[in-house]
């Protein structure tokens, strides 16, 4: 699985305020969830953006940002960042907020039965 550590390292500067942050592998890269959702991630040098159904189509529209096509279908709601869109730290923290505004506004996780 290969993925940028550089730009792992600073996901994990952007996310060190939650509490509550795994790392996952996945999508033949890293993922991050926040409260046990799955927030975003890096693939190759690509950021992974879950943005929501609400904030898709704006984020579609910021430069170097295209739709998610892993399945080689479109994801709604998830886009790919080239890195040219997150050079700056300020660039990256918007995208961070974007994801994690939208994660944080999905109700709780349930497991085996339970809230989480």
């Amino acid at each position: 699985m290969a993925y940028d550590e550089g730009l792992a390292e600073r996901l994990r500067e952007q996310l060190q305020t939650h509490t509550d942050i795994e790392e996952k592998k996945m999508f033949g890269g890293l993922c991050f969830m926040v409260a046990k959702h799955m927030c975003c991630g890096i693939v190759d040098d690509t950021l992974m953006a879950r943005v929501g159904p609400d904030q898709y189509a704006a984020c579609l529209q910021r430069e170097h940002a295209r739709e998610m096509d892993f399945t080689g279908k479109a994801m709604k709601g998830m886009v790919y960042v080239d890195p040219e869109g997150f050079e700056s730290d300020s660039d990256l923290q918007r995208w961070v907020e974007v994801c994690t505004g939208f994660v944080m506004s999905l109700p709780p996780k349930e497991r085996r039965g339970k809230r989480v």
